[in-house]
């Protein structure tokens, strides 16, 4: 299960250091209003990088810090501290056993951001990382750091599978559910939205946790639609960070009432049948009837390449056995 990424930013019970990384900080008492409203830290959401190379994360703050430290969150553990960064003298300080050839930081020049470089990634360096300021007891909102081994920019979007409602639901309830499965992506981190096709108001939904499966992750959610908004087409949005910049992928999902499916087809039940169009995978809504002609044909059309396929068997057979005699009768004679 992924780390989730905090939308806003953490506060640290501790306040500015009055001249070394290693005095301990002051109350929270102590910290002025407005220390604590002016200064903010802001992260990449995400960031993937190639096993063996090397990733860099940036923290950059909205005013001069005397320090930056980075703190790392992984699965299972408590955020522990990794380095700090005097961002005066460009002095590092390593913790946990970290050597200088594997992690490392520096001020950008003329900016008040600063880098945090990964060098030699493998799989276990995976994990949520945080920049502090003890200027204003504040975390960055934290970049999630995966790894691969494959090409980093390599566009792994997901591949959505969209499920239309059943009509015993529709018959039923007056409702209808509109199921959206999202498929091979990579990284993990992505935001869904619904909302009607030519619409701005983003609508209530659901949405299940996210899986991981071998190196890419799959996701579902999904939106239950009204009676009276079942001749509206609804999209579903998927917003996801690529190469630094905001990326959007609309899925559209057709009315509830249309030539598929009329207010006065609701008679029967309905079974699910996949179908692949362009890039999405769409289950449409199939009579009985429909599908049971689908069977037969499919069965009598296997039998015939079965008995095909026995009578080539059979020929090829006899052909080899008499090439067989032919050369014996050769021999003798």
């Amino acid at each position: 299960m992924a780390l989730l990424i905090p939308s806003g930013h953490l506060s640290l019970e501790v306040c500015p250091q009055p001249d070394r990384a290693n005095i301990p900080p002051r109350s929270p008492q102590a910290c002025s209003l407005e220390e604590i409203l002016t200064l903010s830290l802001n992260q990449p959401t995400v960031v993937v990088g190639r096993l063996g190379g090397s990733a860099t994360l940036l923290c950059t703050a909205s005013e001069s810090v005397s320090y930056i430290h980075w703190y790392l969150h992984q699965e299972g553990s408590a955020p522990k501290r990794i380095l700090m960064l005097d961002m005066s003298r460009s002095y590092v300080q390593r913790y946990g056993g970290y050597r200088s050839d594997k992690i490392t930081a520096k001020r950008v020049r003329n900016t008040y951001s600063c880098e945090l470089s990964l060098l030699k990634l493998e799989k276990r360096d995976e994990g949520a990382y945080y920049c502090a300021a003890w200027e204003a007891h504040m975390f960055g909102p934290g970049t999630l750091l995966r790894t691969t081994d494959k090409n980093p920019d390599e566009d792994i979007s997901p591949k959505p599978t969209i499920f239309l409602p059943s009509i015993a639901e529709v018959k039923l309830h007056k409702v209808g559910t509109y199921v959206c499965l999202l498929e091979d992506f990579f990284p993990d981190v992505i935001e869904i939205d619904w909302k009607e096709k030519n619409g701005k108001t983003v609508l209530e939904s659901l949405q299940g946790n996210t899986m991981k499966t071998k190196d890419t992750y799959m996701k579902y959610t999904w939106l239950t639609v009204q009676q009276e908004s079942m001749d509206r087409e609804h999209k579903c949005i998927v917003k996801r960070e690529k190469k630094g910049k905001n990326v959007e992928q609309e899925i559209l999902f057709p009315s509830l009432i249309n030539e598929r499916m009329p207010r006065d087809s609701c008679t029967k039940d309905a079974v699910l049948l996949s179908v692949r169009t362009g890039e999405t995978n769409q289950w449409l809504l199939l009579d009985p009837l429909q599908l049971q002609f689908m069977n037969t044909s499919a069965y009598y059309t296997y039998l015939l390449l079965l008995v095909k396929s026995m009578v080539y068997t059979i020929i090829i057979t006899i052909g080899l056995l008499g090439r067989g005699a032919l050369c014996d009768n050769g021999k003798r004679s």
